[in-house]
């Protein structure tokens, strides 16, 4: 396997205090671990490039671009919620997140690499067509999923979202689409509060109690993802890939491990290589304790890469 990892240093320009758990320490605790074991060596480096306006108004309305240009402050931090913090450098590093999965849709289709992570923030799937919300500006995945469409005439995407929290603007610009696939699992009940009960066809919510572990966690996505994404049969599988569902994660209560990480990476890879000649694209979301962030994003290079992991249980548990 050929694994692009895309990144760019205004990533780490943006920051929203220092108590705020979103923070470039994030993309240092991933970058070091991947470093340590040698897969960030293995994978096929490059740099991400600004979304352009047009690009970022296929899932955003312009007015609602403009607006959000208009909250940039020339020094300090500016709140928009109470989660959700800008300073002068927020917009530049927003706009890199959202191009480096536009360039890793661009390496997947021209062949350049078979799949892809995106090593960004800030994150974006909180982000509404018209609200920026739960530390998100932008909603990455889906420019990328626009791009697809718009570049490459993709039909039939897949957006597979595993962080514990439910990706509410992805189902909000996407809702209603027949072309695009939205799996997503998810703490229950538990923030974004919205979205939560599944009322459209292409939507699978799998809501997961508090507590949930392993074992229970695989069961719900072979139950509820595997059968909507072998009945759809994706052209692309574009991974929303938070890691804040780790059992040491504060942010939360469900109590995955890394081999839940690679085992969900594993299946996505499966469903790419059945259907979308292996184009695979994730996205960094969540993740919040810095250690099993970094051992999280290893398991998931790992699989990427097609690399075994040791300590995983068997894959169809």
């Amino acid at each position: 396997m050929i694994t692009g990892y895309i990144t760019h240093p205004h990533c780490m320009l943006h920051h929203m205090g220092p108590e705020h758990p979103e923070s470039p320490l994030r993309l240092e605790a991933i970058r070091a671990r991947l470093s340590l074991s040698g897969l960030l060596q293995q994978t096929m480096q490059s740099e991400a490039r600004e979304a352009t306006e047009e690009e970022l108004a296929r899932v955003h309305p312009l007015r609602h671009l403009r607006a959000l240009d208009k909250c940039v402050p020339d020094e300090g931090i500016v709140t928009l919620d109470s989660d959700t913090m800008m300073n002068p450098d927020s917009l530049n590093a927003a706009r890199v997140a959202a191009g480096a999965v536009i360039r890793g849709v661009d390496q997947v289709f021209r062949h350049q690499a078979d799949n892809v992570f995106c090593a960004v923030r800030p994150p974006g799937h909180h982000a509404e067509a018209t609200d920026a919300m739960g530390f998100c500006f932008y909603n990455n995945v889906a420019v990328g999923a626009a791009h697809a469409r718009a570049k490459y005439g993709a039909r039939r995407i897949a957006i597979l979202d595993y962080d514990v929290h439910q990706c509410n603007g992805t189902i909000d610009i996407f809702k209603d689409d027949p072309d695009v696939l939205v799996c997503t699992s998810f703490q229950y009940p538990f923030y974004p509060w919205r979205y939560l009960r599944s009322e459209w066809q292409n939507v699978i919510n799998t809501p997961l109690e508090a507590g949930t572990d392993s074992a229970a966690f695989r069961r719900a996505i072979e139950n509820d993802w595997l059968p909507a994404l072998h009945r759809f049969k994706p052209e692309l599988v574009l991974l929303s890939s938070g890691f804040d569902a780790h059992r040491e994660d504060e942010m939360a209560e469900l109590c995955l491990e890394e081999a839940d990480f690679y085992w969900v990476t594993h299946m996505a890879m499966e469903i790419a290589a059945l259907y979308a000649d292996n184009r695979l694209v994730s996205v960094l979301e969540g993740g919040y304790h810095l250690d099993s962030l970094g051992r999280s994003a290893e398991a998931h290079l790992k699989a990427l890469l097609g690399q075994p992991f040791s300590d995983a249980p068997a894959l169809s548990a």
